[in-house]
């Protein structure tokens, strides 16, 4: 891959929300309408985030969240349609697996509907035995928060 007007950046405070919303709608049916806020929050609690530029372009973006030894889960690997298929999808990935953060993690999840095969190249393998989903409802809150006052209340 050589394409020089192209900058990857770990920096966070880069990321330009509105470009980062605009390039889900258009790039990314999974990450649709996601909110200038939610983006902040997910982006703020992730690291490595990882971002591609051309020139004041947003081109790609990606993130990963992680404990930095055992487990770790990329998330919103995304590229602008009209930047695709010159390899930068693959040099993302590669950019987050070898992150200081993530490059002594056992094992890295990741959730894709249609691209296995693109993520197989790089090297992940279809797990299907070990995904399970838990899709937060209301009453999970409210447990959770009772069970942190009880324990504040007893002192722990």
């Amino acid at each position: 891959m050589n394409y020089p007007q192209i900058q990857f950046s770990d920096r966070k405070s880069l990321i330009d929300l509105d470009q980062l919303q605009q390039l889900f709608n258009l790039s990314a049916f999974w990450a649709k309408e996601r909110s200038i806020e939610d983006l902040k929050i997910a982006i703020t609690n992730s690291d490595p985030v990882i971002s591609l530029w051309d020139e004041k372009k947003l081109v790609g973006f990606a993130r990963a969240t992680s404990d930095g030894i055992y487990r770790a889960t990329i998330w919103d690997v995304v590229i602008h349609p009209e930047y695709r298929g010159r390899g930068l999808g693959s040099k993302l990935v590669e950019t987050i697996l070898s992150h200081p953060r993530m490059r002594r993690v056992e094992r890295v999840y990741l959730m894709t509907t249609h691209q296995q095969g693109f993520y197989e190249k790089i090297g992940f393998q279809c797990n299907p035995t070990t995904t399970m989903v838990l899709h937060n409802q209301p009453n999970l809150e409210s447990l959770a928060s009772g069970e942190i006052q009880l324990q504040e209340s007893r002192g722990g």
